[in-house]
């Protein structure tokens, strides 16, 4: 029997094989999962239906399985019809996610085209498609070292 909270076989069965500087994605709704993804990258979709899962769902499980070094998030656009003026709500939700599972760690944001470049080399593993809704709750989970 699984101890952590995760568990999904496929999403378990990758991270098994992750390693050291492995990169998870966790995509939100609009996210394009299908073309912007490394080439060693398989995509695991849990998009029942417009918010369920939740990003914020999944960051909480695989926390409960994976030791986590950084975590990026999508930077928000400043400008345009997309533009946000303040940090996106939900990532107040991965700062309690964070350290509610005892975590450090701080939101390390990316431009958005630099974030896409960011996913899309050999070290990406695995995109969890959600159906999240909030704009720019992409988040990048680089998978850290064992300690104990």
């Amino acid at each position: 029997m699984l101890r952590h909270q995760l568990v999904h076989p496929k999403i378990n069965e990758i991270l098994g094989r992750a390693g050291h500087h492995a990169t998870i994605l966790i995509a939100d709704g609009n996210y394009p999962a299908s073309s912007k993804k490394g080439p060693n990258a398989e995509v695991v979709c849990l998009n029942l239906m417009p918010g369920v899962v939740s990003c914020t769902q999944v960051l909480q499980a695989v926390l409960s399985a994976m030791p986590i070094e950084a975590v990026n998030t999508m930077m928000y656009e400043t400008t345009g019809q997309y533009a946000l003026s303040e940090d996106p709500p939900v990532w107040a939700e991965y700062r309690r996610t964070l350290r509610q599972g005892g975590s450090t760690l701080t939101l390390e944001p990316i431009a958005k085209w630099d974030f896409y470049k960011a996913v899309e080399t050999i070290d990406h593993v695995l995109t969890i498609q959600t159906a999240d809704q909030q704009r720019f709750a992409n988040i990048l989970l680089t998978v850290g070292v064992r300690m104990d």
